[in-house]
């Protein structure tokens, strides 16, 4: 085994730890006024979750509390965030302060003006025109400041389209569009800026936010190490079992996979590295769980919430939707976790490190009511996904005050600070989602979303493979650098409509998107949930990255199974469910032997080809293929046999142990 960290290196990676969460260095001035706006975000959202302006006897549209949240998202941006692109805002320049004031009266306007405007659009269309021609560029320079230029340049070239599609030449011809109606539709209407996008985040992704912000103040990341410790520590690797499984149950709430890296990983990584396991790996495997975690119901990092809505499906559908792939993603990132300790002789955790289950249970079980709240009030009461949100956040409180967590209850600061830090952190996916919709109105009123769906076919026609391998490249670029509910979000409205058009079952398709743009957060060149595991171990940013792929490797490779097949899905009659989850259960654990190499003991080259080819024939789906039977049963003799022989040759070398050192026969 190898080493165990200093105590000096364990204290280096907390410290690190506390440097990451910190995100940002901002002054007073910038802090306070970026909270107190993030605070009124969520008043406002938890004011429309409960329905208070109605009980109020108010007459407002949905829209007037998603603009006012706009204004207060763009107010948030240009203060906190440098023109330069920097993570320092130690003073407030006076353009910025005059941008965030512009961006919050322009939306206040948009606010009072927006009763007219639903009345007679047409006789408001200056009035629409004068506000989209502020909005627009300003929703325009926030995307460029909180996302990077990458993001910022596929909205240019839409915005850019709408004005010169009808002069391009083929299938990408668009419609003519007059200026003045375009920006006054684009930057005003319940279709486009103020559409079902930023609907969703505001309304919904906003209360899973602060959701998360009572778990972290309440003691619920520490919980839940504490109890994948209790329950795996003492196995051989329950370090890295405890890190997938905490990360797992934590990533599913938390909507980013970057802060579940930093929220658990201050605890897992230095475990690990205790452990015995190489500072790349311990960051590895700590940034492909914290991933994992928002594609695992109930919650998927409010994902499931959105995906419901676009689909317009019930949400239990998606939840049964992505219960099998999540499943296997973590059967195959747990099975590497113990293969790697048992070919690196990583023993269990020391016995003074693994906590009591029972004292676990007893100081946390309450955490697990707000699950019950949340799922309780979607299932059996039938509430919308914000009304069940707002009481599963709630409850997260409740039972802090309550029962309190190792003596700690949350108090009223912690509180009012989950409120403005929650609001706060929304700002980002907000623009994001004010962009979605003005991107969704480009593809509708131009026709270009029509033209994609074409220009996909005509690449695709010939093979289904290349075009969604081509889709899954272009998934992965775009979902660079993005919170879950954003990366989705934005697949979903360009990419995800041309597969359903071309015959792919609707999951599967927003699935497919799903999977790959989150793949970015582990995939480099950019790979930010592994660069973040990174710098908490100590190891090379793009070490880190190449061993998250190999550990995530099931995540590039399911979604195509699930497109083929979607009995993966929970689509289709019982018994092609259950041989799909079957055979993909057996396939994903013996070719996740072949990708550690090592089985009963180590694996050469060759062995380790031949059980991952048994693995991927037993993960392709029977009912979706020619002879789909007579390859999973090759798969699966294929496996026996190479299991048989490591098992065979392990014990009769091991047998033969005592002989050849002097103490046999």
């Amino acid at each position: 085994m190898a080493d165990n960290m200093s105590a000096s290196e364990d204290t280096n990676i907390n410290e690190k730890g506390a440097k990451l969460l910190a995100e940002r260095k901002e002054s007073p001035l910038v802090a306070k006024l970026t909270l107190g706006l993030g605070s009124l975000i969520t008043l406002i959202v938890l004011a429309w979750a409960v329905e208070l302006p109605l009980r109020l006897g108010a007459q407002w549209f949905d829209e007037q509390a998603m603009a006012t949240c706009l204004g207060l998202t763009l107010a948030i941006i240009f203060i906190r965030y440098p023109f330069n692109g920097g993570r320092e805002r130690m003073n407030l320049p006076w353009y910025d302060a005059l941008l965030a004031i512009l961006g919050l009266g322009t939306c206040l306007y948009l606010v009072y003006m927006y009763g007219d405007i639903e009345l007679n659009p047409f006789a408001m269309r200056p009035t629409m025109f004068n506000i989209g021609i502020i909005l627009i560029p300003m929703v325009w320079e926030a995307l460029r400041r909180t996302t990077g230029w990458s993001l910022t340049v596929v909205f240019t070239v839409f915005v850019a389209y709408v004005f010169v599609g009808h002069l391009m030449p083929g299938m990408l011809e668009g419609k003519e569009q007059k200026f003045v109606r375009a920006i006054a539709e684009l930057g005003v209407t319940n279709v486009a800026i103020l559409g079902l996008p930023t609907k969703i985040i505001v309304l919904t992704v906003v209360l899973f936010i602060w959701m998360g912000q009572l778990l972290l103040h309440t003691g619920a990341s520490e919980w839940f190490t504490d109890l994948a410790a209790a329950i795996m520590g003492r196995s051989r690797g329950g370090s890295a079992k405890i890190a997938v499984v905490a990360s797992g149950l934590f990533g599913s709430i938390s909507g980013s996979a970057v802060s579940n890296v930093a929220s658990t990983g201050v605890i897992t990584i230095p475990l690990m590295r205790q452990a015995g396991y190489d500072a790349k790996t311990a960051g590895a495997i700590e940034s492909v769980a914290s991933t994992g975690g928002q594609i695992m119901p109930p919650i998927m990092g409010a994902a499931a919430f959105l995906m419901a809505e676009l689909l317009e499906l019930e949400y239990t559908e998606i939840i049964l939707a992505a219960l099998i792939p999540s499943a296997l993603y973590y059967l195959a990132v747990f099975v590497q976790a113990d293969l790697e300790a048992a070919k690196n002789g990583i023993a269990p955790l020391p016995k003074d490190r693994i906590p009591p289950l029972v004292r676990v249970l007893k100081e946390g079980w309450f955490f697990v009511l707000p699950y019950v709240a949340l799922i309780y009030t979607l299932f059996s009461l039938n509430l919308p996904p914000q009304e069940s949100a707002f009481w599963a956040a709630i409850s997260v409180a409740i039972v802090s005050i309550v029962f309190g967590y190792k003596g700690h209850r949350i108090t009223p600061k912690q509180i009012w600070e989950s409120i403005s830090g929650g609001g706060r952190a929304s700002a980002e996916i907000i623009v994001i989602g004010a962009m979605a919709g003005i991107i969704i109105a480009i593809l509708d009123r131009t026709g270009l979303g029509q033209a994609l769906t074409l220009i996909l076919a005509a690449v695709g026609e010939d093979s289904l493979f290349l075009l969604l391998i081509l889709t899954a490249l272009v998934s992965i670029l775009l979902g660079m650098g993005m919170p879950t509910s954003a990366i989705y979000l934005l697949l979903a409205t360009m990419i995800a409509p041309s597969l359903i058009k071309l015959g792919v079952h609707p999951i599967a398709a927003h699935m497919f998107v799903l999977y790959f743009g989150l793949m970015s957060m582990i995939t480099p060149p950019v790979a930010i949930a592994a660069f973040a595991a990174a710098s908490l171990s100590g190891a090379k940013p793009m070490e880190t990255g190449v061993t998250a792929v190999r550990l995530g490797w099931i995540a590039y490779v399911i979604p195509f199974v699930f497109v083929l097949s979607p009995s993966l899905l929970w689509q289709g009659n019982s018994s092609d469910i259950l041989m799909a989850a079957v055979t993909a259960f057996m396939g994903v654990w013996i070719a996740s032997c072949g990708v550690i190499g090592f089985m009963f003991g180590p694996l050469s080259a060759l062995t380790r080809l031949l059980f991952f080819v048994a693995g991927i024939l037993l993960l392709l789906p029977a009912d979706a293929l020619p002879y789909g039977l007579v390859i999973n049963g090759i798969g699966l003799v294929l496996g026996i046999l190479l299991l048989s022989k490591d098992y065979i040759s392990n014990r009769r070398g091991k047998a033969t142990q005592p002989t050849a050192g002097g103490g046999g026969e």
